[in-house]
């Protein structure tokens, strides 16, 4: 079905290719504030142009430490295949001089980025089935940075192929200077915690034996401090440690995809983002258990409680750790700490 996407103000309308209005659940975006975070926009103006998103190795050896990860407005870290991890780091209202190391495309982007109306998404190449895909849809940009989108891109001379190209946001913006109109909202934002809401130090995710990811409550900082195997993590941009204000867990459903990435592995990880499913939303030293809805691909995810009330996020930077369901039952898979 081909869809028409319409901004009116601050709201988002859907059409079908029949002219019906499809519904959608992005909250209104008050004036003046980022969308994306919910943070007063500088100069109580929010910039005229869309997300950029950019794919992010994670591989313990070679990929770590990041730049720019702090200076997102959301964070995706998304299983791939191999037992690693990759992130999609989506910047709108905040800029960063430089992002990456960036790394190949995956099946999941396209379907986390298609709330996001007409988004950027920069990438370091990948397999046919997952690049050529992206010409044809209507509301991505797609920004190759080692064939179509090479002047976006720098190889710096402290790390080695392939975890040496990176980005930045100007360079993006630069490559399509006619896409304006900053994106809706795809979270809701509240000051009130659930009663549901339960004290909490940290959180534990056991990806793989190179990715346990802790993420640890700092109520200096009031924010969630990014940890691998006990050791703080640091944005190699700014040098700071890497935190999140909130931090949402999204057990998902999953399954190989068909094409295999590198010789002799799996195919890719394939996560389902749209449907229902079980999480936990983590702000201000808190966790709620959660079950997670998303209609469409188009539509944002939205979080419940037990007694069916929306949960909303503190108005800051967020973090999505999309969990398979197989990683989050395992013992020891998820934990959390009070």
């Amino acid at each position: 079905m081909v869809l028409l996407i319409v901004i009116t103000g601050i709201s988002l309308a859907l059409f079908s290719a029949d002219g019906k209005k499809k519904s959608t659940t992005a909250p209104p975006v008050p004036a003046g504030r980022c969308p994306l975070t919910d943070l007063p926009a500088a100069g109580n103006k929010v910039p005229d142009r869309p997300p950029v998103a950019v794919k992010i190795g994670n591989e313990p050896e070679g990929a770590r430490p990041q730049s720019g990860l702090n200076e997102a407005d959301i964070v995706y870290d998304t299983p791939a295949e191999g037992f690693i991890q990759r992130y999609m780091a989506v910047y709108q209202c905040a800029s960063a001089s430089s992002i990456g190391p960036t790394r190949s495309v995956r099946w999941v982007d396209s379907r986390i980025l298609q709330q996001f109306p007409h988004s950027i998404l920069a990438f370091a190449g990948g397999i046919t089935f997952d690049v050529d895909p992206l010409s044809s849809l209507p509301w991505l940009s797609p920004a190759d940075l080692l064939t179509t989108a090479q002047s976006a891109g720098v190889r710096i001379t402290t790390r080695v192929p392939p975890d040496n190209l990176y980005t930045s946001t100007s360079a993006l913006h630069g490559l399509f200077p006619h896409l304006t109109g900053a994106p809706p909202a795809v979270f809701r934002y509240t000051t009130a915690l659930p009663k549901s809401a339960v004290a909490t130090s940290a959180l534990g995710i056991n990806f793989s034996n190179g990715t346990d990811v802790v993420w640890k409550w700092d109520s200096s900082t009031n924010s969630w401090l990014h940890t691998y195997a006990g050791t703080t993590d640091v944005d190699a941009l700014t040098n700071q440690p890497v935190t999140a204000t909130n931090v949402i867990v999204q057990i998902v459903r999953w399954n190989y995809g068909p094409y295999v990435e590198s010789t002799g592995g799996t195919g890719d990880i394939e996560s389902h983002t749209v449907g229902s499913g079980s999480g936990y939303v983590l702000r201000n030293g808190r966790s709620i258990k959660v079950t997670w809805h998303r209609a469409s691909l188009t539509d944002p995810t939205t979080f419940t409680d037990a007694t069916g009330h929306t949960v909303g996020l503190a108005p800051g930077r967020t973090w999505v750790e999309i969990v398979r369901n197989d990683v989050a039952n395992a013992p020891g898979g998820i934990t959390l700490k009070p």
